[in-house]
């Protein structure tokens, strides 16, 4: 097997053939994680074959991409295909994982429902409110609901399934109905889920370790074993360093002539997708101590710096910070890499390299 920070490139489609939508994306993929919004579009505007900022916009307005505390708790863009069975797998282990905070806040089975049918009777009939209006309305109905204890009321809401991400309004963020927001889609439950989830994992994320999926689904290292036993005879696997890596064999080209650069987001599933996340670039590198408050510079698996941006009114400024020197045709690599993410955006780059 090629190297495991090449062979993910491919996997995770940032290097060969992208996909033909956000939808194909989603799915191959499982989930995408989401809580930095501009981030989590730019993922995708990295894995799928002409799509810019502004579609992924559209698609995620219309409820086409769906953005809910689906794994770890965390939150991730899914599709609405999937958006009930992931839940429904996923979201026990969240609420056990989550069970002190909520005692912690007072919050208890019989408040959740009572906070449920006021958020519940706020968003009937198509109405989409941010979290702040929906705190207005617990507040109304005698609830104290700020801070912490709304962000978790809306979690418990979200894991429920009775609400998930409506439309922008503006730059903020706002919930939704499920039943109204999102069609019923195909329904799995116990192992037939568990192993649907593990084969989007590992075909999307792969290779991978039973660890990697236990961390990326949130599931318990049981669960992982389980589903990858269910799924044996369609993966591959192969010992590095003493530990299992399960993925799907599939023909990897030989590397290209010139040097291929990424910018990728700061939380990208190249990345927060495993456990070892180190794993995924070249030994030595500065990511194997944890991330900086930038976004990483990619060459072939190998992080070479960090970057960041600065929207102005006519263009978007890229400034990057080297992490060692790059030839000639390297710093080819990394300007085309900005000019792609000026194109995604809709603006020409005005890149700076230090």
């Amino acid at each position: 097997m090629r190297n495991i920070a090449v062979q993910r490139l491919y996997t995770q489609r940032l290097a060969g053939e992208k996909f033909a939508s956000t939808e194909a994306a989603l799915t191959a993929l499982g989930a995408v994680q989401a809580q930095e919004y501009p981030g989590a579009k730019w993922a995708l505007g990295l894995r799928v074959a002409g799509v810019t900022d502004a579609d992924i916009a559209q698609a995620f307005d219309a409820g086409h991409i769906l953005r809910t505390h689906s794994l770890r708790p965390t939150w991730h863009f899914v599709t609405p295909a999937d958006l009930r069975w992931i839940m429904r797998l996923t979201a026990p282990r969240v609420q056990k994982l989550n069970a002190y905070y909520y005692r912690q806040l007072g919050l208890d089975a019989a408040l959740f429902a009572r906070c449920n049918d006021v958020i519940a009777r706020a968003l009937a009939g198509g109405h989409f409110l941010t979290r702040k209006e929906l705190g207005a309305r617990l507040a109304e109905a005698g609830i104290a609901a700020s801070g912490l204890r709304l962000t978790s009321i809306m979690m418990n809401a979200e894991l429920a399934l009775l609400v998930c991400s409506g439309p922008l309004r503006g730059k903020q963020h706002t919930y939704a109905l499920v039943d109204e927001r999102v069609p019923a889609g195909r329904t799995l439950e116990g192992a037939e889920a568990l192993a649907e989830l593990a084969r989007r994992y590992f075909t999307g994320h792969g290779p991978a370790t039973l660890r990697d999926f236990s961390w990326w689904s949130g599931l318990t290292l049981a669960d992982a074993q389980a589903g990858v036993a269910m799924l044996s005879a369609q993966l591959d696997q192969a010992e590095i360093d003493g530990q299992t890596y399960w993925f799907l064999a599939r023909a990897i080209p030989e590397p290209d002539a010139m040097p291929v650069a990424h910018l990728l987001p700061l939380f990208d599933e190249y990345f927060v997708g495993y456990a070892s996340f180190g794993k995924a670039i070249s030994a030595g590198q500065a990511v194997a101590q944890g991330y900086s408050l930038d976004a990483p510079v990619v060459l072939a698996g190998e992080i070479v710096g960090r970057w960041r941006r600065t929207l102005k009114q006519r263009a978007v400024a890229l400034h990057i910070t080297l992490q060692r020197p790059v030839s000639a045709d390297e710093r080819a690599a990394i300007e085309a890499a900005a000019e792609r993410y000026g194109a995604f955006l809709g603006l020409p780059a005005q890149l700076s390299i230090g």
